[in-house]
């Protein structure tokens, strides 16, 4: 005798309503793809204006030196990895305006037509040792950094630079950099009146190249009490600046 027998194996689950459960379900996930589609656009205007979306910075310069002053101040928010100048390397001819002639005109034009940079502004007159310039400069996320140059007089071919630094990313955020000083190596150090600008000595702002000159730009050694310029009164030793970047807006 067979031990096993013939089962009738019957569903509780009745077909029509099983067909009516699965089509309601695809009926819900349909409508949230649907729906879902409806609000990525905004979604994406949303990240998008986020991401582009304009941001405005307070910079203040402090000049930290004993007898030096800074010619205006030019000031770009860009991308990274670009720089101003590069150390090592011949200085182009707008920066070599700005560090003999405090010239900012032609390098500004160029920042102004580059892709690369968002923004740019200048200071006016001279910031003479121990005081202090407030100024705004708006970015956004895309242009992460912030560069600014001016030449130091009196001086042959000095500058003062903040070479790429990063802005503050949240509303009320603020940084602090020190900013030094740089050779840009287009005119001999001769500390002659008669080649350095400015009211102190009134000179000559631009020199024809000569073999004296460097032909590089690299870290300032300072003044060495040569010539025209006294070492007590004019020299620095370490930063020649401070920048505060604050994010207001």
């Amino acid at each position: 005798m067979s031990l096993v027998q013939d089962v009738d194996i019957k569903s509780d689950v009745n077909p029509i309503h099983y067909h009516e459960s699965t089509a309601m379900r695809h009926t819900i996930k349909l409508s949230l793809m649907l729906f879902a589609l409806c609000l990525s656009p905004n979604l994406f205007a949303d990240n998008y204006g986020n991401y582009h979306r304009e941001a405005v910075y307070e910079v203040t310069v402090t000049n930290l030196t004993k007898g030096i002053a800074f010619t205006p101040i030019l000031a770009a928010t860009h991308k990274s990895g670009m720089q101003l100048f590069t150390l090592g390397e011949a200085s182009s001819e707008n920066i070599a305006n700005i560090a003999e002639g405090g010239d900012i005109s032609g390098l500004k034009d160029e920042l102004d037509s580059s892709s690369r940079v968002a923004n740019t502004t200048s200071t006016d007159g001279l910031l003479t040792n121990g005081q202090s310039v407030t100024f705004e400069i708006s970015s956004s996320r895309r242009f992460s950094q912030l560069s600014l140059i001016s030449m130091l007089l009196p001086t042959n071919d000095t500058m003062v630079a903040l070479r790429a630094k990063k802005l503050p990313r949240k509303r009320g955020q603020t940084v602090h950099y020190n900013m030094r000083a740089y050779d840009a190596g287009s005119e001999a150090n001769d500390e002659l009146c008669v080649n350095i600008p400015g009211p102190v000595c009134g000179g000559n702002p631009f020199s024809a190249p000569d073999a004296s000159d460097e032909g590089y730009s690299y870290p300032s050694p300072g003044i060495h009490g040569e010539a025209d310029l006294a070492q007590s009164l004019y020299d620095w030793n370490g930063a020649v600046a401070k920048v505060k970047i604050k994010r207001i807006r």
